[in-house]
């Protein structure tokens, strides 16, 4: 191997360590910042029963920005379609169905390093009971492609919230 082919490998090999070092010393709000898409929700209830309120197979995605914003639409997987094709004339049902099985809020959120936590300040939600309000979720993992929350106690008293995203789109 020619001198610089070896300089150049030995320079790479150098730098290798600071490059992994760099990237587990970044903050907790640094890991967040960017797109998760939605995988699943997992409430336990206190009895140790298990639901899914978006289905086993949901949409959605939850997307943090370094200045502070985030955006978390969740939708089942097999909500309906509206008949009509117009979304002002659904029928009762049809809106029930769709509202029971999809949520959606955006505002600005913190995290707190020390407590591994992430708090929302709702701006507005498809739940409009929230807006305004600040809930905190507990981050359970967070790697560079997956990122576990949990909210202890899901509006209703129905129980804990486990929500899993994965990187990107």
């Amino acid at each position: 191997m020619p001198f610089p082919r070896v300089l150049a490998a030995a320079l790479l090999l150098a730098m290798l360590p600071s490059t992994v070092g760099a990237q587990s010393a970044k903050t907790l709000k640094e890991q967040l910042i960017g797109t998760w898409t939605f995988v699943r929700a997992e409430i336990t209830a206190a009895d140790g029963a298990k639901s899914f309120p978006f289905g086993e197979t949901p949409k959605g995605i939850l997307i943090f920005t370094p200045d502070g914003h985030f955006a978390q639409i969740h939708v089942a997987g097999d909500i309906p379609k509206i008949a009509s094709n117009n979304r002002l004339t659904g029928t009762p049902e049809e809106y029930k169905a769709i509202n029971q099985r999809s949520l959606s809020l955006f505002g600005t959120y913190t995290v707190d390093e020390d407590k591994k936590t992430v708090t929302y300040q709702i701006t507005a939600s498809t739940f409009p009971n929230w807006e305004g309000q600040s809930q905190t979720r507990t981050i359970e993992r967070l790697t560079a492609e997956e990122f576990i929350n949990t909210n202890p106690a899901v509006a209703g008293g129905r129980g804990s919230a486990s929500n899993l995203y994965k990187r990107g789109p």
